[in-house]
């Protein structure tokens, strides 16, 4: 039981060293050298590394706005919730949230080698926090011991089989390719975006086609864009907030310094993820290809979220952007309204990352058009997903999911949620 504990506290919720081994066995199973097993495994982890830095960069430089806006608008995500936490779970219930991420990979593998849906699921801390998520669903609808690790174990091996597997064509259309899909919460975001983008958008017009004047030429550089958007973001909201803004942004500076600098801060974090994500996907394609080859033929492997990032990376801007006006638009308009008794904040990390996401499937499916309604809507979307779910964790960690839900993680607390009873 000790080594099995150690394995998913210590490697599985450790994406660099989870990946790092998957490439391992891939490249043994290929019969490498030595020195191709070294540099493939090491860059491997380096990679994902460099990508885990890029994102916490990209949280740092996000994470003020979100404060700017709670106070521009005078909300609390304290309101009338009163849960233990996230810490309270993971310490009283991490067992449970150990043994479902470990059974449910191993029958994501099972039904991987011997079924027609070939995707392995190694996004490691996300594992982890569907089986967290799952765990909390239960222990709100009062499930307790084998029911509790049945029920969780269910859920998650649901999820990392299906919605990787659903995702596929939509990655496909993206990349070109069938060399991986997606295992992150950006799921039904993605797949609404992806359809709209369809019904509504022109894929011969993509985000990264757009005309601009030679003058202009700079605002190519994705790194520049980003830097630009983000200091744009912090300037309205700084007028906004007025006198308030050096308060709120808890800083010093004078407030167009700290803007600018908070925007290169996201255009280095960005440049960062990219920079992981390439070293990434340079050792871990063909890695994996020995595993699909030797142990499971034709799987995939799917991966995080920035993965895919770098083939549109004006659609992230555009998904992020599009994304926090319609859903700080909707906080708004809900504000007035009684639907939800629980105060809302804007979601910025979710706008960039799932939104983000979405925005790079709707152009793949709908080009420049698709990816702008694709992630308007998902903007809407996410704020009704996240307050329909509090309800389902409110006294566990409605905390946790204010703050990083309105995606996956909300949709799937309300389909467990809404069936936990009949596992008692």
């Amino acid at each position: 039981m000790r080594f099995v504990m150690f394995l998913i506290n210590e490697i599985f919720r450790e994406a660099s060293l989870f990946l790092g081994i998957i490439a391992l066995i891939g490249l043994l199973l290929q019969r490498k050298s030595a020195s191709e097993i070294i540099e493939g495994t090491l860059k491997t982890i380096i990679g994902v590394v460099i990508l885990t830095q890029g994102v916490n960069i990209l949280v740092s430089s996000m994470l003020p706005l979100s404060n700017g806006f709670n106070i521009l608008y005078g909300i609390t995500g304290e309101a009338a919730l009163r849960p233990i936490g996230a810490d309270k779970i993971i310490s009283d219930y991490g067992s449970q949230i150990g043994i479902s991420m470990l059974i449910a990979f191993l029958l994501n593998v099972i039904v991987a080698r011997y079924t027609r849906i070939k995707n392995i699921f190694l996004t490691g801390h996300h594992l982890f926090w569907f089986a967290f998520i799952f765990v909390a669903v239960g222990v709100e609808t009062g499930l307790t011991g084998g029911n509790l690790l049945l029920f969780s174990t269910i859920f998650v091996s649901i999820y990392i089989i299906l919605v990787p597997a659903i995702l596929r064509p939509f990655v496909k259309n993206v990349t070109g390719d069938d060399s991986f899909t997606l295992g992150h919460p950006t799921g039904i975001l993605s797949i609404v975006s992806g359809i709209l983008g369809k019904a509504f958008g022109n894929r011969e017009r993509s985000t990264e086609d757009l005309k601009i004047s030679e003058k202009w030429d700079f605002i190519r550089e994705i790194t520049i864009t980003s830097s630009l958007v983000m200091f744009l973001v912090y300037i309205v909201i700084g007028i906004i907030l007025g006198g308030r803004a050096p308060r709120v942004f808890n800083t010093d500076k004078n407030f167009v310094v700290y803007a600018l600098l908070q925007g290169v801060l996201f255009g280095a974090g960005l440049t960062v993820l990219l920079t992981g994500v390439r070293m990434m996907l340079g050792e871990i394609i063909p890695a994996f290809k020995g595993i699909s080859d030797k142990i499971i033929p034709d799987a995939i492997p799917a991966l995080d979220c920035p993965i895919i990032f770098p083939y549109a990376p004006n659609a992230v801007l555009i998904g992020f952007v599009v994304s926090m006006i319609t859903s700080v638009i909707t906080i708004i308009l809900l504000g007035r309204t009684t639907l939800f008794p629980y105060a809302i904040v804007p979601l910025t990390i979710t706008c960039f990352f799932e939104i983000g996401t979405a925005a790079v499937i709707g152009n793949g499916t709908g080009g420049l058009r698709g990816a702008i309604v694709g992630s308007a809507v998902a903007g809407v979307l996410m704020i009704f997903l996240v307050g329909f779910s509090i309800p389902f964790l409110k006294n566990t960690v409605a905390d946790w999911i204010i703050i990083f839900g309105g995606n996956d993680f909300s949709l799937w607390s309300i389909i467990s949620g809404s069936i936990a009873r009949f596992f008692k």
